[in-house]
């Protein structure tokens, strides 16, 4: 069993050739229910165990905040057991392709005053202060419909950590609304919410900024409008007092149902290189996909490129598993040398990489065409491209 295991886990990833210039996707998942340690399965005693029963079965690995930890690449995965509920536990990799191993036992997250029945999909932002914040839902049934046992309300969970396994947990993120998909910015803003590299002074307010989405249900994002940006001064009482969104849902395109921001936005000289998902309804229910967008170095709100469409998508056997028709993605690394790992769940049961670089994405976000919300429109930018090919012989 072990060797099996070992093989597993051993097991070298390769690009998919053909792929679409942007990124390469990779042959393997990087992590499986399978992946995990085979000692957080079976009992190993044979007397309690004759059969050599799994006590405790895993069902996903998905949804995984990443960060560089020294030489290695690591991520807080959402690992969710039989039970159907999920934790968090660290794997890492010497490549970021292959070869990814768990820590020897799962994070143990602090409660709130208020305990949660299910913590899952963290996003991890290694933060000016010195902090690395996980932020992630919190999610607990909704005690105003005592025989509704699907009832659910979701709050932004926040915790810090310096070594990623003894993490402090603070309050909640307070918001008048539902929150699920919460995003800390890595650098303090001023008030208006632009950087303090134009501030000399050392007396200027420093605010940490979140990424928001907004909710009135569980589910539904009812009013609204897509992913929001919000300041807050005590990081330790997180209040979202004002919120305002800068990128906005918009009718039969990719986010027509709902968008959210993916990990926290990579900084470049051009800019900040924005991964988010959007979701639309179809016949055979929700469909997740992944885009991008840019936002301008002096005012991380205000947008400055966002290619039309999808970024990535489902393909192949990704479609299938738990959930289907989903890629979802919160965490990615950028290494000093511009290469990027994007790590994406897809169908709520597996993780994957995807590689590219920030010379790639930039040009891919700043020279794609925008979407143009009507079908003239999208063959007029067709066309365009056919008559630019034509004369470029």
């Amino acid at each position: 069993m072990r060797a099996h295991h070992e093989e597993l886990l051993s097991r070298k990833n390769s690009p998919k050739e053909w792929g679409n210039g942007i990124y390469e996707k990779y042959e393997n998942p990087i992590l499986t229910a399978e992946h995990t340690p085979l000692e957080w399965r079976y009992d190993f005693c044979e007397k309690d165990n004759p059969f050599l029963m799994q006590r405790i079965m895993m069902n996903a690995t998905l949804n995984s905040g990443a960060i560089k930890w020294g030489d290695k690449y690591v991520l807080v995965v959402r690992v969710e057991g039989a039970d159907r509920k999920s934790f968090f536990a660290v794997a890492e990799s010497p490549n970021g392709v292959d070869n990814f191993r768990f820590w020897p036992e799962p994070i143990t997250m602090p409660d709130t005053d208020d305990p949660a029945t299910n913590i899952y999909d963290m996003r991890l932002t290694k933060h000016e202060d010195g902090w690395i914040y996980g932020v992630f839902c919190a999610e607990r049934h909704d005690d105003t419909q005592p025989g509704n046992l699907s009832a659910a309300t979701a709050t932004a969970g926040i915790a810090r950590t310096k070594d990623l396994i003894n993490w402090e947990r603070l309050p909640d993120l307070v918001s008048k609304s539902q929150q699920r998909n919460v995003v800390l910015h890595p650098e303090f803003v001023d008030a208006e919410g632009k950087p303090l590299t134009s501030h000399p002074s050392p007396l200027t307010p420093k605010y940490y900024a979140f990424y928001t989405r907004p909710q009135d249900g569980f589910i539904d994002t009812g009013s609204g409008g897509g992913i929001g940006w919000a300041l807050v001064d005590d990081i330790t009482h997180a209040e979202v007092k004002e919120e305002r969104i800068i990128n906005a849902r918009h009718y039969h395109t990719i986010t027509e149902v709902k968008n959210g921001e993916g990990p926290h936005p990579i900084k470049t000289p051009k800019g900040w290189l924005h991964l988010a998902h959007g979701v639309r309804g179809t016949a055979d229910g929700l469909r997740y996909v992944l885009y991008m967008y840019m936002t301008a170095l002096d005012d991380p709100t205000r947008v400055i490129a966002q290619p039309g469409g999808f970024f990535l998508v489902p393909e192949g056997s990704e479609y299938v598993g738990d959930v289907m028709n989903v890629a979802f993605a919160n965490g990615w690394i950028a290494d000093p040398d511009g290469r990027v790992f994007i790590y994406y769940a897809s169908a709520d049961t597996r993780m994957h990489v995807a590689t590219s670089t920030i010379d790639r994405l930039i040009d891919y976000c700043m020279n794609t065409p925008a979407d143009g919300l009507t079908t003239a429109a999208s063959v007029e930018t067709i066309k365009k491209l056919i008559t630019k090919n034509k004369n470029n012989g």
